[in-house]
């Protein structure tokens, strides 16, 4: 069977407001000022961890633990994070045609495996491979080899890899031997190779795999 490997944060859910909201309703339960919102705003942008949270505590002098403050923080994202029916049905599809799925993602292991379980994500694929649970990122090739492994195949039967991040998903997967497919949006790199698709949606990205099997 063919295999697709995902990433998750802005290729099937949206991380951008699902952070943001779940940044404003942390402060505004904790009666943080907008500092602290805008600090949180421009250190999560990207990725979050409990590390993060006793950076902010230190920053200031903030009278409660980076644990609690992680462990609501990561209960708010999985409240809010959500998949679009179109990106649930597309994946369905996948299955129905007989692809194997993955989804590598960079990330602490509880926070993204809390989206998966809550969007439904989890029930569609066949294995997941997050960074927290090695200590490796993308674009580190193992990472994709891993997922691979997860998901009860090999890399040596080739495979694609859909993602926004043209450095960690694009050039990570190029490094593995995946074909590649990029969700159009963050700057392109000086240097990095063109992916073999590039597309809008990750629904589109779909589509291109469906007609691989047609």
């Amino acid at each position: 069977m063919p295999l697709a490997l995902f990433d998750l944060d802005n290729t099937l859910v949206d991380r951008r407001s699902t952070y943001g909201n779940a940044v404003a309703t942390l402060c505004r339960r904790r009666n943080f000022g907008p500092a602290v919102e805008q600090w949180l705003l421009t250190e999560l942008v990207d990725r979050a961890n409990l590390i993060d949270f006793a950076r902010l505590r230190t920053a200031f002098d903030l009278d409660v633990s980076p644990e609690a403050l992680w462990q609501e923080y990561t209960t708010l994202v999985a409240a809010a994070v959500t998949c679009r029916p179109a990106v649930m049905e597309g994946m369905a599809r996948l299955r129905a045609a007989s692809w194997t799925i993955g989804i590598v993602t960079n990330g602490a292991s509880d926070i993204q495996r809390a989206k998966l379980t809550v969007t439904g994500l989890i029930d569609l694929v066949d294995g997941v491979a997050v960074s927290g649970d090695f200590e490796i990122r993308k674009p580190d090739p193992r990472l994709f080899e891993l997922a691979a492994v997860r998901c009860g195949t090999t890399l040596a039967k080739g495979g694609w890899m859909i993602g926004d991040n043209p450095a960690a998903d694009i050039g990570g997967g190029q490094q593995a031997n995946m074909r590649t497919i990029w969700l159009r949006g963050r700057p392109w790199p000086d240097g990095l190779p063109a992916a073999h698709r590039v597309v809008d949606e990750v629904t589109d990205a779909i589509c291109i795999l469906l007609t691989e099997t047609e």
